[in-house]
Formats: structure tokens, sequence, C-alpha cells
């Protein structure tokens, strides 16, 4: 069974930054997609980006692009989101996610249980 945990969310100013860790455990096979959400409140839970475990390719929606940075250590089993320039509507529980398809349509079979990122001054 995968488990996914993550952590390295917090309270920062708008304009800073952060690096959220999803740390993976029970076998990851290569040919999955790992994926990074968000749950603003009051909203749907909205893509974020989304790996290729085993080639490192990447996807974004366009709006992150640029501000937001997804990457993986298959040595530590560890997914990272690089978040820059964070605005107040970056403001959510941020979720990882593992799953099976493509890098633009996967089925999302493991989910972590959220962390929390809130930009405000």
């Amino acid at each position: 069974q995968v488990q996914l945990v993550e952590s390295g969310g917090g309270l920062v100013q708008p304009g800073g930054s952060l690096r959220l860790s999803c740390a993976v455990s029970g076998g990851i096979f290569s040919t999955y997609i790992m994926g990074w959400f968000r749950r603003a409140p009051g909203n749907e839970r909205e893509f974020v980006a989304s790996i290729k475990w085993s080639s490192g390719a990447k996807y974004y929606t366009d709006s992150r692009q640029g501000r937001f940075t997804i990457s993986r250590d298959n040595t530590k089993n560890t997914l990272y989101l690089q978040m820059n320039s964070l605005r107040p509507e970056d403001t959510a529980v941020y979720y990882c996610a593992a799953g099976l398809g493509t890098l633009v349509s996967a089925t999302w079979e493991f989910w972590g249980q959220g962390t929390q990122v809130t930009v405000s001054s």
C-alpha cells in the first residue's frame, strides 16, 4: 500500500517562498505519475502540477508555471513542490497524489493528508 505524507506548509508573507515535500513509502512503480493538488477554502480541489516518477517529465497548469516547480528525488522517495512569489490566493491545503496514466490525465489512486499553506501579511 502506497503512503504519502506531506510536509513543509506554513505561514508565509506575500512574495515569499515555500518548499513542500511528500514522502513516499510502500513502493511506487516506475510507471506512476505523481501530482500536487490544492484546495482553497470554499473551492474545489484543483490540479497544480504533475511529474513522471521515472523520467522526471513535468506538466503544469499555465497559471502556475514559472512560480511553482515540481520535482522528485528517486533516491529519497520524495516529491517536492517549490513555490515562489506566493500570493494570498495561493492559500490552500496542498495534497500530493500518485496515480497511473499520463501527465495531463491520470487516475489518482493514492492521496496524502495535506499540508496547509497560508499566504498572508
